[in-house]
């Protein structure tokens, strides 16, 4: 309980702005609480009058439970007003606040979870929490109105009291067993679940090259018995649930026999009249069946929250997905000399990536990095942005640690072009406009026309208006690529990556490229991961890596006569042409 308490606390700082929704909606359910104790009584007495042929009374009677229906009416449209209220704006902040922190975990859990983890946190666990606030505020308030009514029946008659009593002490007790169980196969499921919705969303992402791989019966094969277990484990739930209900129904339904006898003895006896009778009848379901079922109810929407709570806080602290870490130095005007000095890497299966690795570049240059596939040239890149923390040496940018700088000053610097960018399901000006908010249709144009990209993009019917798809699933591997450059263009970054970034593009395209590229020369540090050779021949510097570590430097010319595997490389790559 003190758990659930300490959670609540701090969910309602996610909703403090809507105070205002949760204050009506405890007046409305205080208004049920009153109605709900005294709504029995009143028909009671409403029969008295019948049996007793008052018709003054009886109309006087009905016309009360007449308006207390009206009052109760209005009651629930406040409570159902402002409960929807309140759980939209909790959910909303706290779905805000996860997207946030999600990007800012560490780029090494991001690769070690499949994206379920995060959907379903971010979904229908931030829900839960919010309903806590509803459902879970209403079974508190049904808790209370059976509390209310058991001193209704204390006043009326104690041995009635006594056998309610004795009935939800036991019924509550076989569901608070039920809940803890309960509780158990819940976690199960959800883990089961989180995995379905993880494959889901790689089956839609990855749907064309699934297609192209003949992969179908293997992939769905794999989803299917991740969707089978999901299901085991929810039918796990169903079938503790079924068969405690059964128990459960079946002492209601003997509680409820004993209590007809109970009420002819007290009536053969004259301890308690017919009318009154009928209205502590009339309690049975809310003292007995309801007030455990309630109390149940609230149990297991607590260990639900609980859960909930855990598992996406987990996301919003520091303790099961690290966060990324950067420092708190600026640099204002940044030149974009880099230098990595004796750097070591290595990825979560220890292998030795980069090896002591060093070397410099100079601001406004444009260098290239050669070598052979898992030679470490994309994590260069990628341990430039920070994506990754280095084990040991430096990275300096401008002579600065990178360990030091705020993010800003790195990725707001540096836009790397990968191999196969994403782009997202938005119109291209909006996919544009992601890089730099207030950025005007010349500017957009301008820049695909650089990354020969605007002809195609004038063909299309709503042209910059475009819907490219998730992923850029309507576009060519060339024109995603094209079309990252373009926003990389926007974007005016100093430093700028190019890895193997025109490796989809046609010779001419590649050649028009080649030449934004260099209109970009001695303006910007260029940083080229070569594909092809022709994209690196004029390069200021070039670096062979060879294993995680630089074998030789030098320009093209220099290389050929110089460096032996390089030669070798790019004869390899000429014969292939």
């Amino acid at each position: 309980m003190k758990e659930t308490i300490r959670n609540i606390k701090t969910i309602y700082k996610f909703g403090k702005e809507y105070r205002s929704a949760l204050i009506f909606e405890t007046i409305g359910s205080l208004l049920g609480i009153a109605i709900g104790i005294a709504l029995p009584i009143l028909s009671a007495q409403l029969i008295v009058h019948i049996t007793n042929n008052s018709w003054y009374q009886l109309l006087y009677m009905s016309l009360v439970i007449f308006v207390v229906q009206i009052i109760s009416a209005l009651k629930t449209v406040l409570i159902r007003k402002n409960t929807q209220k309140f759980t939209v704006g909790v959910t909303e902040k706290l779905q805000k606040q996860i997207s946030k922190e999600i990007l800012k975990i560490s780029q090494t859990d991001i690769d070690n979870n499949s994206t379920g983890v995060f959907v379903q946190r971010m979904t229908s666990d931030a829900d839960e929490l919010a309903n806590m606030f509803t459902t879970g505020f209403g079974r508190c308030v049904g808790i209370i109105t059976s509390i209310g009514t058991f001193i209704s029946v204390f006043i009326i008659n104690k041995y009635v009291f006594v056998f309610y009593v004795i009935a939800a002490f036991t019924l509550t007790m076989i569901h608070l067993i039920k809940s803890r169980k309960y509780k158990i196969k819940d976690k199960e499921k959800r883990k089961a679940q989180e995995k379905v919705t993880g494959l889901t969303s790689e089956l839609i992402r990855g749907i064309r090259d699934i297609k192209m791989l003949n992969a179908k019966d293997s992939f769905i094969k794999v989803l299917n018995g991740n969707i089978k277990n999901k299901n085991e484990k929810y039918l796990e739930m169903r079938n503790l649930d079924i068969a405690y209900n059964l128990v459960i129904d079946s002492l209601t339904t003997l509680f409820e026999l004993l209590l007809i006898i109970l009420f002819i003895y007290l009536i053969s006896n004259d301890m308690l009249t017919v009318a009154m009778a009928i209205a502590l009848f009339s309690y049975r379901d809310r003292l007995m069946s309801n007030f455990m079922e309630r109390v149940s109810q609230l149990l297991e929407e607590a260990n639900s929250f609980n859960l909930s709570f855990e598992r996406v806080f987990a996301l919003l602290d520091n303790k099961t997905f690290k966060k990324e870490k950067f420092g708190i130095e600026t640099i204002e005007n940044i030149k974009g000399d880099f230098e990595f000095k004796n750097v070591c890497f290595s990825y979560n299966d220890g292998l030795q990536v980069l090896d002591n690795i060093s070397f410099k570049v100079k601001a406004n240059s444009t260098v290239g990095f050669v070598g052979s596939s898992g030679s470490g040239k994309t994590t260069i890149f990628s341990l430039l942005c920070k994506m990754y923390d280095i084990n040991s040496g430096e990275i300096l940018i401008d002579n600065k640690n990178i360990n030091d700088l705020d993010e800003d000053s790195i990725r707001g610097n540096i836009t790397i072009i990968g191999q196969s960018p994403y782009v997202f399901n938005m119109s291209i000006i909006d996919n544009m406009k992601l890089v730099k908010e207030n950025v005007t249709l010349e500017e957009v144009k301008e820049a695909c026309k650089l990354a020969c990209l605007d002809e195609y993009i004038e063909s299309l019917p709503e042209k910059y208006d475009t819907v490219i798809g998730e992923g850029g699933v309507t576009l060519s591997g060339g024109q995603k690529q094209r079309m990252a450059i373009a926003r990389a263009l926007i974007q005016k970054t100093k430093i700028i990556l190019f890895d193997e970034a025109t490796s989809a593009l046609d010779n001419e395209t590649q050649r028009k490229i080649q030449d934004a590229i260099n209109n970009l020369k001695n303006e910007y540090t260029i940083m080229i991961i070569a594909h092809r050779f022709s994209t690196i021949l004029n390069c200021d510097k070039i670096f062979f890596i060879d294993k995680g570590k630089v074998l030789d430097s030098g320009t093209h010319e220099e290389l050929l006569k110089k460096c032996k595997e390089y030669k070798k490389l790019y004869e390899s790559e000429i014969k292939e042409s």
